[in-house]
């Protein structure tokens, strides 16, 4: 997915509140590859739940919520952008309407042709930044407007500062609610982002039909005790380098790093380096299956849950806080990834944390895959690095947190 929250885009600094889904950051600490002390694999699926995915069950409604339905205004038919591949991401505004502050507790997506649907982010954008979303989209000729890496509003300051990521949508996936009294803190007059990933390479070529997503908001008034979450990300390198028995000219870093740039822009194509250097001691790559990030936490707030996402090729993804320490534990671990099984991970109960405390995020990814499963097995190899699309990887856990005083 794009979730720069943001995997592709600028550096913003850990404890930001906002951000786009593939992330970006400033790491603080000494980050390693480890090559030899990947899982035991797990059988590859199809991840074919795309074409099969039943509608995702609808919870009912808790106390003083209320449901709100939307759609994208326009229905949209992908198409392979002109840098290349078979990946698609078109960002729609969606007005909500809202005359007054609410909370968002929830959100269900349905894109109406989940044959080509990858995954979908919701943005939420404060009536401070409505007319940019706007004045962009209008000025984009089309339905919506191109949007790799998050939202696609031109301004380092603006996507930074103003949207903020509030949810994402994998095929399958169900409604994700908290059993905490929080949610996303949205005012009069704000509006909701919604990009969609749409991959092509199940079409072979053909024309995508046209697809309407809609989502489905719950929110409710929430009363002075309600906490306000924030998403933060962290992240982890992917350095992948092809396996033995595969060669050609994308197995070179610098052939496939230019060829993610070509495809999704340079602030995508920038990401792999930037990885390194704020990663990597000596801040340089290390190929490997199982790339790892630490983090330093700059402010004091409450976790509650968070989502750790990567592409095709992963094998498991953790979050650990404190590595190393007496107060080392386990926040989110997926074992064995599966690209159709995304979900929130819901901690037991809320953790504190705060400066002083490092969070470290560790992935493992399997070149092997590549020629297992049908979306990839007619691609040509690649070393394989940070990316947008279905194709490459990414390694990044996506937390909700509410500030809290230290």
């Amino acid at each position: 997915m794009a979730v720069n929250a943001r995997p592709s885009g600028p550096a913003w600094k850990f404890g930001a509140a906002t951000m786009a889904l593939a992330t970006a950051f400033t790491a603080v600490a000494a980050c390693g590859s480890d090559a030899d002390k990947s899982p035991a694999p797990a059988a590859p699926g199809s991840h074919s739940a795309h074409a099969g995915a039943a509608p995702a069950p609808q919870q009912p409604l808790r106390a003083g919520e209320r449901f709100v339905d939307l759609k994208v205004p326009e229905a949209y038919a992908p198409a392979p952008p002109e840098g290349g591949g078979s990946d698609e991401y078109r960002c729609q505004i969606i007005d909500p309407g809202l005359t007054k502050t609410q909370f968002l507790t929830g959100t269900l997506f349905t894109p109406s042709n989940v044959a080509i649907a990858h995954h979908a982010n919701v943005y939420a954008v404060p009536a401070k930044g409505a007319a940019a979303a706007r004045e962009h989209d209008a000025k984009t000729p089309g339905v919506g407007w191109q949007c790799f890496g998050g939202t696609g509003v031109p301004g380092y300051e603006w996507e930074q500062e103003t949207a903020t990521w509030v949810n994402s949508w994998f095929p399958g996936g169900p409604e994700d609610l908290f059993d905490q009294d929080v949610g996303h803190k949205v005012g009069p007059g704000s509006l909701l982002i919604l990009q969609t990933h749409y991959n092509l390479l199940a079409l072979d070529g053909k024309p995508a039909e046209p697809d309407r997503s809609a989502v489905r908001l719950r929110l409710k008034d929430g009363t002075p005790k309600t906490r306000a979450l924030e998403t933060w990300t962290l992240d982890a390198p992917t350095e992948l380098p092809c396996t033995a028995d595969e060669s050609g000219p994308l197995c070179d870093r610098a052939a496939s790093i230019a060829d993610v740039t070509k495809r999704f822009g340079e602030d995508v194509g920038t990401m792999a380096d930037r990885q390194v250097e704020e990663c990597t001691p000596g801040g340089k790559p290390k190929p490997g299956n199982t790339q790892t990030c630490d983090e330093e936490v700059e402010e004091p707030a409450t976790l509650y849950g968070g989502y750790s996402h990567m592409h095709y090729l992963g094998r498991s993804i953790k979050l650990e806080l404190n590595p190393g320490t007496p107060k080392a534990r386990v926040l989110l671990d997926v074992p064995k990834f599966d690209f159709d099984a995304q979900r929130l991970i819901k901690l037991p109960s809320p953790v504190d944390i705060g400066p002083g405390d490092t969070l470290r995020a560790t992935c493992t990814h399997d070149a092997g895959l590549r020629k297992q499963l049908p979306q990839l097995k007619k691609l040509p190899p690649r070393y394989v690095v940070w990316g947008d699309g279905t194709s490459d990887e990414m390694c990044t856990n996506i937390i909700f947190v509410s500030p809290r005083k230290s």
